[in-house]
């Protein structure tokens, strides 16, 4: 008798026991609802933190998962299968005198006992503070702000490719320290990776269970990686300092799928069920909206936001819609290749020819600036779509600006109207964030700096871990690299501003200061 065939995209839902019920009451629950939990909530209920994202101009969503054991085994973190009611306030004071929103929502086993209110009716451009309680426990204050209305300068930090296990977090420190309006998490908040004393666990001083030694495909063993890493004191201070609008790149689900495509051979009609749970997890570990929501092993990540008439920041979706790995040359030159997707690609270039900001602000997983044309994870896989967004920055009113990670480099370049000459216009910048934690100590230069080093459009490059703070002004942008010396030993290494760009808004190019 041959086997069942495999459950449909519609049947998924169903299947894992997600209701649309229970994630609208995730989000709010009703007023007339119990705020009284069935029995005590455990102690250390905030063990993974509190976060904010998606901002507006009018409020954000919110975030925090009860998880008072936060390494258990079975990944619900020490948690029964009670819904837990969980009260949250906003207020414009770290003391909460002058609340200005109350709310209740419903943390239930189906989600992770996570909880996402989101936030409106408040004012634009505004600090505000949140703290969430369940039953005696009080949660950790965090700080957030909106969008503003119009804008005369916006600041962010750009982050990506957390390996917890390859080292310490310093570089989140000292994002919480500058306390940005915002940060973009350009992906790989986690990896799927067995963790293997000996092999690959770099940081030093800490051991993992044997449940964290295999590669990660169930529900529960993704919800408990992405405990693994949220443990970091110094991840859970860069989240409750400002907004984040996270996107993704492959490690969320497993290295370099693509749409339904596993390079190591799982069948497309199986992947799209490692897809479904790793999407889930996703939306349960951060601070996201219902607009991201997966539905089976579908999502919507990419999404804009206006801060005023300053900026219009895109994030985007490198690898749900992605045509698979050329087979050939002639197939990766093919004018019909996309990276992100048809309808994506419309919406993007919509959105930049109706853009009427000061800047427009891309953000995604992988590099853009041509490179060699084997890289062809990054968009030099891609090159006919690449061609069209390069046409699209060219024909926008304002400049555009492309914020990427992946590589664990710094790279500071200029984006050619035409990369296969020198001399054609530029259109644009990119700045290349390297990882947070992924490879380790890394150092200031690498066989690979050649690769890049080689075109003159290419301004920097650096292979230390580290961020980009990065900030707006009507008359233009600057962009600091940010790096430590080292990260495996500990989480004490000081900072180092490593170069230092100027991009004026009226002609894109990169100036070192």
């Amino acid at each position: 008798m041959p086997p069942p065939p495999p459950p449909s995209r519609r049947t998924f839902l169903q299947l894992t026991g997600l209701s649309a019920a229970s994630v609208a009451l995730g989000v709010s629950a009703p007023a007339s609802a119990d705020a009284t939990p069935g029995r005590p909530v455990p102690s250390g209920a905030f063990a993974l933190g509190v976060g904010s994202g998606d901002p507006r101009p009018d409020g954000f969503v919110l975030w925090t998962r009860l998880a008072p054991d936060p390494l258990a085994a079975d990944g619900h973190g020490g948690m029964r299968v009670d819904r837990v009611p969980v009260q949250y306030e906003v207020a414009e004071d770290e003391r909460f005198r002058r609340v200005v929103r109350r709310g209740l929502a419903l943390a239930m086993a189906e989600l992770a006992h996570a909880v996402h209110p989101e936030v409106s009716g408040l004012r634009p451009e505004c600090e505000y503070f949140y703290r969430f309680r369940a039953g005696n426990e009080i949660s950790p204050v965090g700080r957030t702000k909106t969008l503003p209305v119009h804008g005369s300068r916006f600041s962010f930090a750009t982050a990506s490719c957390q390996a917890w296990y390859h080292g310490y977090f310093p570089a989140y420190r000292d994002i919480a320290r500058r306390a940005p309006d915002a940060v973009f998490f350009l992906g790989d908040y986690i990896y799927e990776y067995g963790i293997v004393a000996g092999g690959n666990l770099w940081r030093q001083g800490v051991s993992v269970a044997p449940e964290h030694e295999v590669e990660i495909e169930t529900l529960e063993q993704y919800r408990l990686r992405y405990s693994l890493f949220k443990t970091d004191p110094d991840l859970q201070a860069a989240h409750a300092v400002a907004p984040w609008l996270n996107s993704w790149d492959d490690h969320e689900v497993q290295n370099n799928y693509g749409a339904d495509n596993s390079i190591y051979g799982v069948p497309p009609e199986l992947f799209v069920h490692r897809r479904a749970v790793a999407y889930r997890a996703f939306y349960e570990n951060l601070p996201i909206g219902l607009g991201s929501l997966p539905k089976g092993p579908d999502t919507q990540v990419y999404r804009r936001y206006d801060v005023g008439s300053l900026a219009r920041l895109n994030l985007l979706d490198n690898r749900q819609y992605r045509d698979p790995v050329p087979v050939d040359d002639a197939d990766q030159q093919s004018e019909k290749r996309t990276i992100l997707g048809a309808q994506q690609e419309q919406w993007l270039y919509d959105g930049l020819r109706r853009s009427r900001a000061t800047w427009n602000v891309l953000a995604g997983g992988v590099v853009l600036t041509a490179i060699t044309d084997d890289r062809i994870e990054q968009w030099d896989g891609y090159p006919a779509n690449r061609r069209r967004l390069l046409a699209a920055m060219r024909d926008a009113a304002g400049p555009s600006v492309m914020l990427t990670g992946d590589i664990h480099r710094h790279v500071a370049a200029e984006l050619k109207a035409d990369f296969a000459d020198p001399d054609s216009p530029t259109v644009g910048v990119e700045l290349v964030c390297s990882s947070i934690g992924s490879d380790g100590d890394g150092a200031d230069t690498d066989r690979y700096a050649k690769d890049w080093l080689q075109h003159p459009y290419v301004k920097f490059y650096n292979a230390r871990r580290g961020y980009v703070h990065t900030t707006l002004t009507r008359s233009e942008l600057t962009a600091e690299f940010v790096n430590f010396p080292y990260i495996e030993a500990d989480a004490n290494a000081e900072p180092r501003v490593v170069a230092s760009f100027r991009s004026p808004a009226d002609s894109p190019r990169l100036e070192a200061l």
